[in-house]
């Protein structure tokens, strides 16, 4: 299997705004955010399906998912902050950790055609780093 865009982050072959990062897993903006704060909990190793992952690598992605939504909700203070486990685009496990105040901001749709704000990425990132 080719290294997916998430394994190039990891390697650093690809930049990212990273807010946190441990032995098994790597937490950092998404380039086209549903909401501002919007982070990708990836784990380090390249597995398609989260559920195929092992025991070591689910558990450290659900305790960074907890990290990075602690951090959303004490930085931005929404009402919320959900996970979306979509995984269509990567063929590379990841959750979506999204903060939001109201269901239409959660399932907003972000426009994928939009160059990334890297400024406002690194400096949300900044604020969110663990």
């Amino acid at each position: 299997m080719s290294d997916s865009i998430f394994t190039k982050i990891i390697k650093g072959e690809i930049p990212c705004h990273k807010v946190y990062e441990d032995e098994r897993t790597i937490a950092f903006m998404d380039i086209h955010p549903v909401q501002p704060g919007h982070v990708l909990v990836v784990p380090k190793a390249q597995v398609d399906h989260f559920q195929d992952l092992t025991e070591e690598d689910y558990t450290a992605v659900w305790l960074t998912v907890r990290k990075v939504a602690r951090k959303q909700k004490e930085v931005l203070q929404p009402k919320r902050v959900g996970i979306q486990v979509v995984g269509l685009d990567v063929p590379h496990a990841h959750i979506h950790v999204v903060p939001f105040s109201t269901l239409e901001e959660f399932r907003a749709v972000p426009d994928m055609t939009a160059e990334p704000d890297h400024a406002a990425l690194a400096d949300m990132a900044a604020k969110l780093a663990q």
